[in-house]
């Protein structure tokens, strides 16, 4: 078919559409553009399913994101990025060895403030091997914060720490529990 063709078929695929959509917003009794407008709004610019990508920073690979699920609504105010069947990220330094790493059943990223929310069985571990389990986690990009005000629970090489409230710096190496219920030492014989 001659390119001529192909436009005359677009042309008159491009009139229906306007015409069904035209029809359904006179059906429903709703001006077709502010329907299209408020429906785009509500609907994810993106849909990617089982995601698993590598992510490099000055041509090294730094990081790996795997997804069941993640959705982008970028005409949404605020524009958001959600994985609504969970989240695991590690972080690789140069020889492409785990060095942290980060899971949660649900996580929600506000575009606009830069602020990620992890919900759910969120566990992370940071680069000397201490591992964080709490049912919250935000990570403030902007301020490189991380805190909850949820139960948290911290295994160390030595001692388990455990307590409701934490703020720490983003690799969760600096990290101070707001109201510690307990350090439990850990008997390596036992």
């Amino acid at each position: 078919m001659s390119v001529r063709g192909h436009i005359i078929l677009l042309s008159i695929a491009s009139t229906m559409m306007g015409l069904a959509m035209s029809f359904e917003a006179c059906h429903r009794g709703v001006d077709s553009e502010d329907t299209y407008v408020a429906e785009r709004q509500q609907m994810p610019a993106m849909t990617t399913d089982s995601v698993n990508t590598l992510i490099s920073d000055s041509g090294i690979t730094r990081y790996r994101i795997e997804a069941p699920e993640w959705l982008v609504y970028d005409k949404t105010d605020p524009p958001y990025q959600e994985f609504p069947s969970g989240v695991y990220l590690e972080q690789f330094d140069e020889d492409l060895t785990v060095q942290a790493s980060l899971k949660a059943d649900y996580a929600y990223y506000n575009e606009n403030e830069q602020v990620w929310t992890l919900r759910g069985n969120v566990h992370s571990l940071n680069r000397k091997g201490e591992q964080f389990d709490t049912p919250e986690l935000i990570w403030e990009q902007k301020e490189h914060r991380v805190w909850s005000d949820s139960v948290i629970h911290i295994t160390r090489e030595t001692s388990i720490i455990d307590g409701i409230g934490f703020e720490s710096n983003e690799e969760m190496s600096k990290y101070t529990i707001l109201n510690p219920t307990g350090v439990f030492p850990i008997n390596e014989e036992e």
